[in-house]
């Protein structure tokens, strides 16, 4: 029997307007984008998407290249263009690269001075060409679809967080002003599906504008657009739509289950409290949160999504575009919200799910990748979308959708410029860890100071921060401590200042002074975890560890889809885990270190820095059958009882983000008695 539990929500309807809500400014602000330079491996893998797709989609990939809508053409005028560029913007600011700079300016510009009187903006539709019309809220219709502009917006934003353009913010104001007066005849979902379930996109950049002009009317705008939209945060809230999600894979309804619309509603409660202050959107936000885990959770951090949500089975797969919107909306969330719960589901994302869905060389991508995925190749698999060409699970550029080629370059970007954020007290905080240097102005005088975080996490535990400044400064500095941590120590100059449990933010208020160091140390544990059909995944620390597996590269080619690559096993993987070594990890599971980060890191087999040894038995009967590696069953208690081999093999796990193929949720075997 389920519990259906009713959830009101002050600020759902359109009478939710600034006069009657309590606007929340997020516990924690952006950094100007550029403020942040990656260092190190992070460094080092945004040159790669500099050099790959990331730089130069707009040269290899005819949708973008050609007659684009965005530069005035009567080529891509959907969301592909805008997808591209809300990675490529961050990226070029990010590396202060002048070309890439650039290059997106074209179309930024070009969308800035091409916004019509009314404050309408994008391509030029049919209706302009071949008829002069002039698009105005009375003939919104003859304009196009809310969607494609939505994620328009957020590349402005980026835009404005580097240069502070104030060319943006009139254009948004204008905008807006055109939605609010269009939205009664052309509503959310007017042209498609796509921009009602994603109608939290539209309803983020609304709010955000507040932030900076304070009109009002942009509050009962956002309200107004909530309201037009898929109802998100109730549906989080009432577990029904969760559990419905997990028994229903049919045609109906399946813009409900569609795992990137899910990874972009996530935000929509954290969005809807921020304009009400009503806590029971994130009463509902951390019962969603929690129930997609549970029933679709896989052990890289991200809920399966094929294109359905699909279930907890190890060989269901996710989309890539599912894991970069799942992040984005982390990144909003933990703003908001101050929540480390989220910061930590968020690490677990970028360090586990993100990093294997793409090559070396950040120019092809599957579309779908499972967790225990024994090859990639051509098939149907368990996908609830397989297609004609079964091309989902292969690496390829244009493979699958290539809504994902477009907008995968956001993960590593957003990620790399959400490490640090400013707080209310006019301090810095530094939510996410990975080598960086930052460079802002902090205390009650505004004093510039630079940071440089001096790291290899999340392969190694100790995160140090060098501190350089003209004039000493007084400003708290938060630090988050991650819950898989036991306990954490803080070393101020050398000396022990204090220690900590994880799971929390901890702060740290002293004047600070030119060339202080502070290093933040995070014991990493060997662990074991529960995952879908009794299996179990090795973790330390951040990162989950999966079976390394030989590979065996071929290349393809697909008269519709392109070139792509087939990866195959060249050595065993039908193991199951020790019992004993389930029950004692730690005692049992070996750390070995094999080489150090470099600053030419690169995620894959050969630049692994860590591996864990387990001891394992073969399962003769476990073998691949319809492209899969279906999960062998076990009881209650959790242990395989069908045949095993009596051998005793050691088998190398390393970090899931290095392998292309792997098992990480393996069966348990029972020990063998001495």
């Amino acid at each position: 029997m389920v519990t259906v539990i009713h959830l009101c929500f002050a600020g759902h309807h359109p009478s939710a307007t600034a006069a009657d809500s309590s606007f929340v400014t997020p516990m924690y602000a952006e950094l100007p984008l550029g403020a942040i330079r990656p260092q190190g491996w992070l460094l080092s893998q945004l040159k790669i998407m500099k050099n790959g797709t990331t730089g130069h989609l707009d040269e290899v990939y005819g949708k973008v290249k050609d007659d684009n809508g965005w530069l005035g053409g009567q080529g891509d005028g959907w969301e592909e263009t805008p997808y591209w560029l809300d990675g490529a913007v961050p990226l070029a600011y990010l590396l202060d690269d002048q070309a890439l700079k650039d290059k997106v300016l074209k179309y930024i510009n070009w969308t800035l001075n091409h916004q019509r009187a009314s404050g309408y903006f994008g391509p030029i539709t049919e209706a302009e060409r071949k008829h002069q019309v002039d698009i105005t809220p009375d003939s919104c219709r003859q304009g196009e679809d809310w969607w494609p502009k939505m994620v328009m917006l957020k590349v402005l934003k980026q835009y404005y967080m580097a240069t502070s353009d104030k060319r943006v913010i009139s254009f948004m104001s204008k905008y807006f002003r055109y939605q609010r007066a269009a939205l009664n005849t052309c509503p959310v979902g007017q042209w498609t599906e796509w921009a009602a379930s994603r109608g939290a996109e539209n309803v983020m950049m609304a709010q955000w504008l507040y932030g900076i002009t304070k009109e009002d009317d942009l509050l009962d705008l956002a309200a107004t657009i909530e309201s037009q939209s898929f109802p998100w945060s109730r549906w989080l809230g009432n577990r029904n739509w969760v559990i419905d999600a997990a028994a229903q894979q049919n045609g109906e309804n399946w813009m409900h289950r569609h795992a990137v619309n899910v990874g972009m509603a996530l935000k929509s409660p954290a969005i809807n409290y921020q304009r009400t202050h009503d806590k029971a959107y994130l009463d509902a936000l951390k019962t969603g949160f929690g129930d997609l885990m549970n029933l679709h959770g896989l052990p890289m951090g991200i809920f399966s999504g094929d294109e359905d949500l699909h279930g907890n089975d190890p060989t269901q797969g996710v989309e890539l575009c599912a894991i970069v919107e799942t992040m984005y909306s982390l990144e909003n969330i933990m703003a908001i919200t101050g929540d480390p719960y989220y910061m930590d589901a968020l690490e677990r994302m970028a360090f586990n799910a993100l990093p294997p869905q793409t090559t070396d060389d950040y120019n092809a991508k599957q579309y779908f990748q499972m967790a225990n995925q024994i090859q990639i190749k051509r098939g149907v698999f368990n996908f609830s979308l397989p297609f004609d060409r079964e091309m989902n699970n292969v690496l390829g550029m244009r493979s699958g959708y290539t809504c994902c080629l477009a907008n995968m370059h956001q993960g590593w970007t957003k990620f790399a410029q959400h490490l640090w954020y400013q707080t209310a007290d006019k301090g810095l905080a530094a939510l996410e860890y990975a080598p960086s240097e930052i460079t802002t102005k902090a205390g009650a005088q505004q004093t510039q100071v630079t940071i440089r975080e001096e790291t290899s996490y999340p392969f190694e535990d100790k995160i140090n921060l060098r501190l350089a400044t003209k004039q000493s400064v007084d400003f708290p500095l938060q630090l988050r401590i991650p819950a898989w941590c036991s306990e954490a120590t803080v070393m101020l100059n050398g000396k022990k200042l204090r220690t900590d449990q994880g799971g929390q933010i901890i702060t740290i208020s002293r004047t600070w002074k030119d060339g202080d160091q502070l290093q933040l140390q995070l014991p990493m544990q060997v662990s074991t975890s529960n995952w879908g059909r009794n299996s179990r995944a090795v973790e330390r620390g951040p990162l989950v560890y999966a079976l390394k597996i030989d590979e065996a590269w071929e290349k393809g080619h697909d008269e519709a889809e392109g070139d792509y690559f087939t990866v195959l096993p060249k050595s065993d993987w039908n193991f199951g885990l020790l019992e004993k070594d389930i029950q004692k990890p730690q005692e049992n599971l070996k750390v070995k270190k094999v080489q150090e980060v470099t600053n030419d890191f690169v995620w894959n087999l050969a630049h692994v820095p860590l591996e864990i040894t387990a001891q394992a038995r073969k399962i003769p009967h476990w073998k691949i059958s319809n492209d899969v590696a279906s999960q062998p069953v076990s009881d209650r208690t959790g242990i395989y009882k069908g045949e095993v081999s009596q051998e005793v093999t050691q088998i190398t796990l390393v970090p899931f983000g290095c392998t292309k193929i792997r098992v990480v949720a393996f069966p348990v075997v029972p020990t063998l008695m001495e």
